[in-house]
Formats: C-alpha cells, structure tokens, sequence
C-alpha cells in the first residue's frame, strides 16, 4: 500500500511536469512575434539565414522541433539563447544561485519569524499581543507584492538611502571576497526584507490557529498536572504535535516563492533566473525561456512532491486512503 501511494505520488508529479512541458513548447509559438526575425538580420544573405535556421532546428517541422525540445528539456542541453548566442545552461548556473538564496532566505525569515509570532499570539489569547499579531497578518496579506516593494523602494532605497536602489552588485564592484559579499548581501537585504514582510502574517495566523487547538488538547492538560515547565509543555508537547503540518505547509509554500521571486527580481532589477525568463519572453528566446520555465516548474514540482511524501510519512491515514492498516 505504501508503494502504491507512492508511486502514485511520483506518476502523478512527472503527470505535471510533462503537462508543463507540452505547454510550453505551444505557448511560445503561438505568442504574436516571430522568432526568426530576433534572430536574423534582415541584411543577411540567403545562405547565412539558411544556416542559422539550421543551427536552432529553425528549419525543421514542428513536430521534429518538439521531439528535439522534449530532448533537450530531460537532458539539461538547452542550445543556445537567440539573444546573447550563449548557452543557456550557463546563463541559468550564473543565475539560479541568486534566485534559490533568495528564495531561502526569504523563506527562513518568513517561516521563523511566522511561526514565533503564532505562537506568541496563540499564549496570549484575549490580549493585545494576539490583536496585533492577528491585525498585522491581515494587513501584510491584503497588500499586492509589488506595491509593497515599491513602496520600500521609494522609502529605504530612494528617501532615505539605506539600501541600494536596483541590481545585485554595485557599479563598480568592490575589490576582495568579503567585500563582495557583503555589498551582495546589501543588494539582496531590500528584497527579502519585501519577501519577509509579506509572508510572515500567514505563517503566524496559521500556527496560532493550530497552537491554539494543540494547547486545548488533553495530552497538554495532562504535561501541566505533572508539573513540567511551561516552555517544556510548549515546545516540547504543543509544539511538537503541529510540526507535521508546518513542515507540509513550508514546502508548498516553494511555488509561492517562485512566482514571487520572478516579480521581485523584475521589480528590484536582480540578477535571476526571474529577469532571465522576462528578458526571454520579451524578446521571444524560445530556448532561454523554455528553460527558465522548465527549471521553475521543476523545482515547484519537486517540492510539492516533498510535501506529499513528508505528510505521507508523518499521517499514515493519508497514504493507506484514510484507512488505518
């Protein structure tokens, strides 16, 4: 039965990613714009234009072309970008390490500080500390993501001057590692401060609703009535009783975080694989943008895999369908 689940699981998420893949490959195609002409100067002779349809499978049918992308997808070999001439998979390497700190980070802080404020809110029902934590939660979730980092931006960037206005790395970079480092992580602490704030209201409603129905249960009446400490009883019965579905709702949240990182990125003008897949769509670089996409639905798909098995293995209920055997 727990293979059977599982298997199913893993049927299902490749399900996804070939859906992502076919779509893909239309979308692109279909966009108004033409790609040969991103491509070919209109001065060029007959025989360049014939040879640089020839090197893109430009001159191919389009089921050919699809076969090749389907190809090209699975192996990582995803040619070369219509627009710098480059390898796309080294565009994406110099690029997917900024987008995944960002997501990382952004997810850390969001998570931490969520998770403390809900359990916070949930000790002090009643109070002005649950009031405040319930009405910033409401307020950090109401807004649009891209208002809120432009309103950063004109407060702490432009105003005020305390982080840089636009890019990962000064103009001029600094000289020595540390320096560059740290005029990175400059650069980055607007962004995810943007991503911070507008996650961690729902990580603290969604922790105080289920510290407060942990805290009520018998097992913590029981932890009090033998006279362990109050933060033993907390975090070491309450708490750990709702990890399971904290740890579900962490990884689910990584598609969030992807659609979010390809507006801030475009928002703060970072070095990523978000502005990396605008750029694409933009200026119709089928190969750079498929695989921008296809790298964005990959790591969404793996990370809802994640989370299916992770409940999977903490609930047995879910992966025997509900029934206890």
């Amino acid at each position: 039965m727990k293979n059977r689940w599982l298997w199913g699981r893993l049927f299902s998420s490749i399900g996804v990613l070939a859906a992502v893949l076919v779509l893909n490959f239309i979308l692109f195609r279909i966009m108004p714009g033409d790609a040969v002409s991103t491509i070919i100067d209109p001065n060029f002779s007959p025989e360049a234009k014939d040879r640089l349809r020839e090197l893109y499978g430009l001159d191919k049918p389009l089921l050919e072309q699809f076969f090749i992308y389907i190809k090209q997808m699975l192996t990582f070999s995803f040619g070369l970008s219509f627009l710098s001439r480059k390898p796309v998979w080294d565009e994406l390497l110099s690029r997917l390490p900024g987008t995944l700190f960002l997501m990382a980070a952004s997810m850390f802080l969001s998570s931490a500080l969520g998770i403390w404020l809900g359990i916070k809110a949930a000790l002090n029902r009643g109070k002005l500390a649950e009031r405040i934590v319930l009405r910033a939660g409401a307020v950090t979730a109401s807004f649009p993501g891209f208002f809120v980092q432009l309103v950063l931006i004109m407060l702490l960037a432009r105003t005020f001057s305390i982080f840089p206005l636009r890019g990962s790395v000064s103009i001029p970079q600094p000289t020595g590692s540390i320096s560059v480092m740290l005029d990175y992580l400059w650069h980055m602490a607007l962004p995810i401060l943007s991503l911070t704030l507008m996650g961690f209201g729902g990580w603290a409603l969604y922790v105080r609703n289920l510290m407060v129905k942990a805290l009520g249960e018998d097992f913590v009446l029981m932890a009090r009535a033998r006279g362990l400490s109050e933060n033993r009883v907390i975090y070491g019965h309450a708490f750990r009783t709702i990890l399971p579905p904290i740890l579900t709702i962490l990884l689910m949240s990584v598609p969030g975080l992807v659609s979010g990182a390809v507006i801030t990125e475009s928002v703060f003008s970072l070095h990523g694989v978000g502005t990396f897949l605008l750029e694409a769509v933009s200026g119709h670089d089928y190969p750079s943008a498929g695989a921008a996409f296809y790298m964005l639905a990959l790591i969404t798909v793996i990370s809802n895999l994640l989370a299916d098995v992770v409940y999977g293995l903490v609930d047995p209920s879910v992966r025997v369908g509900g029934r206890d055997q």
